[in-house]
């Protein structure tokens, strides 16, 4: 399930933490350069109740294992999508913040159906200059992440919160120096190579964008930058709130995160329950092979068939399944379409629907259509019946 074909050193296994019921829909969260997973302590403990939140230490982070070579942000991501394998959850709503976003934006642009919703905190699509990033790396490798913990810090927090929570700031400093300096420098080096301008476009998840009106790093024009190139897309900046507005403003980003997911709860149920019928019409190798075939370009189709027509219409309890079957035969046989007809005879076959009654069903629309589309039909089922096996469908899209 998980892309690595652009990764360039081999995956770790990460660690993490799993908070909240195993049942729910997965939240993941991805954090910062130089944090672990406690920085997103304040949103697990409001989040748990509902969902089944995964905090995970990136690779070089916290508990995960710094690996060999200097990774890409694919790597990165890789080293998620591995873990995400791990789990068995297919689809999750991921929420990154700085480091963590620029993952969180390759999957959604290069893994489109791992993303169920998106939320970027304080990243960007590109961060600053590369050789300000290789110049981070040399100096943590040098000296290690205590020389640089101050500045990072003072990054962090507003001066406002800083002389109100010296306790926080010391935990905070503590955080960076106990990263690995061969994981932060590392990392470092990812994010010199780091450039997401181009796929931004391909994001096709409902994307919340949340910007720290005070943070340097990750200004709120990069951040407007971000939200302009995914159509999908709302922005938020919170005021005060530097880099690690999830902190600063535990409360407010808590509450928009979970506005977002929460929103798309519904669209979400309805793709469940699309996904469900469509395998139970079509049946797990058809679908598993037009699923393993999306794209991005693909993807908002697969979306809307799966969510409308297998989730809506087929589920409506108007009409059992197997009616629906006949219908579905008779409308292709009347219009001609022979990939669809050829892909639901079969499919009909495996769930039990007789010859016979197949038969009756192109007699019928050979009344009403036409005698050379039910001829077709004929044809077409004869071939199906025929074969010891179904035949492979094609790579076009289903008709449900």
């Amino acid at each position: 399930m998980g892309a690595t074909a652009d990764a360039t050193t081999a995956t770790v296994e990460l660690s993490y933490r799993v908070t909240g019921p195993a049942t729910a829909p997965a939240v993941v969260l991805l954090g910062s350069l130089g944090s672990d997973r406690s920085m997103w302590d304040p949103q697990v403990a409001a989040l748990a109740g509902e969902y089944e939140v995964v905090a995970v230490d990136l690779r070089g982070h916290g508990q995960s294992p710094t690996g060999t070579g200097d990774p890409t942000v694919a790597d990165l991501a890789a080293d998620v999508l591995a873990l995400l394998d791990r789990l068995g959850r297919d689809a999750v709503h991921l929420v990154g913040l700085s480091l963590g976003g620029a993952v969180a934006q390759w999957i959604a642009a290069h893994e489109p159906t791992r993303v169920r919703t998106l939320t970027l905190l304080c990243t960007s699509a590109k961060f600053g200059t590369p050789q300000s990033w290789l110049d981070r790396a040399a100096a943590v490798r040098a000296d290690g992440t205590a020389s640089i913990a101050e500045a990072v810090v003072g990054r962090w927090f507003t001066t406002g919160l800083a002389d109100r929570d010296t306790d926080l700031i010391a935990r905070s400093r503590a955080m960076v120096e106990t990263t690995p300096d061969e994981g932060y420098a590392a990392c470092c080096v990812a994010l010199a190579q780091f450039d997401g301008r181009a796929d931004l476009a391909r994001i096709t998840a409902p994307t919340l964008v949340i910007a720290g009106a005070q943070d340097p790093a990750t200004t709120p024009d990069d951040m407007r930058a971000l939200a302009g190139g995914i159509a999908n897309s709302v922005l938020h900046v919170l005021d005060p709130a530097a880099h690690l507005a999830s902190v600063e403003q535990a409360g407010p980003v808590t509450a928009l995160i979970t506005g977002h997911i929460a929103g798309h709860r519904e669209r979400c149920a309805a793709f469940d329950q699309g996904m469900r019928v469509r395998r139970a019409v079509l049946g797990d190798a058809h679908v598993d092979r037009a699923v393993a075939g999306t794209t991005a370009f693909t993807e908002p189709f697969q979306d809307f068939i799966t969510r409308t027509a297998w989730g809506d219409i087929w589920s409506r309890p108007g009409l059992d399944h197997h009616t629906r079957r006949l219908l579905t035969l008779a409308i292709l046989t009347a219009v001609g379409n022979t990939h669809e007809l050829d892909m639901h005879i079969r499919a009909a076959l495996r769930a039990g629907v007789g010859p016979d009654e197949l038969a009756e069903v192109f007699l019928h629309t050979a009344v009403y259509a036409g005698v050379p589309n039910s001829n077709l039909a004929f044809g077409l089922g004869k071939a199906a019946l025929a074969d010891a096996t179904p035949a492979a469908s094609s790579s076009a899209e289903e008709t449900p």
